[in-house]
């Protein structure tokens, strides 16, 4: 029987999103409106859509002001980007989020650099990668950020410690070395061309799992003891026919050697959508000068 702990992201993420919405009234009060969240959904990716759904419950329970744009898959790229910028300049709306992917007539990158970077709540505008990188203030997209909380929750401190991020997306690799390098990890950013992946991941006391590969990382490739966070979500068909949901990580190996560890699903997708709020509401008081003790989010 395994010691390793489990760490529960839908208890971290619930905890999250309490604190949102009690801030979000206080700021409510002071500012005679809630936070007010944008959320841009274009064409019917069924994933997108189900992620819209659960992004507008969520932000009605924690007292942020939510509107959906819902534009069809024959949208035009200066359709959206006029959306964009009527979106920028109102007032009531203080995060933008305009759900990935796009369809192919329309360039993500230059949407994505037309959002007012003070309303980036997703954290993928330049100016914020920027200023991720630079150490200066600014939005982190919500995955690496959830991943940071649950590291926080479980080790009481990251500094000197080897941490391997299996991935180098722009949406969770890439940001989650710079908040793990600003920890004062020794990172190391691991990929598909890495020659010696299973040595890399091997000699980690964190592994974070973002590849979205079935099942790559295997339980004999773990340090005994590491903490990993399984970012891989990947829906599979059983023999019997039925999906199942698995991580990147074999979490029935990896269970029997690791010290902490996230299932999937349940570990890091719950912190996700309470990050995005809990950047919405930071945006907000950013915006309107409200004071804010961005710690105790």
């Amino acid at each position: 029987m395994s010691d390793a702990k489990i760490i529960d992201g839908k208890a971290t993420a619930l905890s999250l999103r309490a604190r949102v919405a009690e801030q979000a009234q206080a700021f409510a009060d002071a500012a005679g409106r809630l936070p007010g969240l944008a959320v841009v959904l274009v064409g019917e990716d069924p994933a997108s859509a189900v992620y819209v759904r659960a992004k507008e419950r969520a932000s009605a329970e924690a007292h942020i002001g939510g509107t959906v744009h819902r534009l069809p898959a024959t949208t035009t790229q200066e359709e959206l980007l006029a959306l964009v910028r009527a979106l920028n300049a109102d007032t009531t709306v203080d995060g933008i989020l305009v759900q990935l992917p796009l369809p192919p007539q329309i360039d993500a990158h230059a949407i994505i650099a037309a959002i007012d970077p003070e309303k980036d709540v997703d954290g993928f505008h330049p100016i914020n990668a920027g200023r991720l990188a630079s150490g200066l203030p600014g939005f982190v997209p919500c995955t690496p950020l959830g991943c940071l909380m649950l590291l926080k929750d479980y080790h009481d401190h990251l500094a000197g410690l080897e941490a391997v991020v299996v991935g180098r997306s722009n949406i969770v690799g890439k940001p989650m070395a710079q908040l793990l390098l600003a920890e004062s990890c020794t990172v190391t950013i691991a990929h598909s061309r890495t020659r010696d992946l299973f040595g890399a991941v091997r000699r980690s006391d964190i592994v974070i799992a973002a590849v979205g590969v079935p099942e790559l990382i295997r339980g004999d490739w773990i340090k005994p003891g590491a903490t990993v966070i399984d970012v891989g979500i990947n829906r599979v068909t059983l023999p019997d026919g039925k999906t199942k949901l698995i991580g990147d990580v074999a979490y029935d190996e990896a269970i029997e050697v690791a010290g902490a560890i996230t299932p999937v699903p349940g570990g890091v997708g719950p912190m996700t959508i309470a990050v995005l709020l809990r950047n919405t509401l930071v945006a907000a008081h950013r915006k309107t000068g409200i004071a804010l003790d961005e710690r105790t989010l």
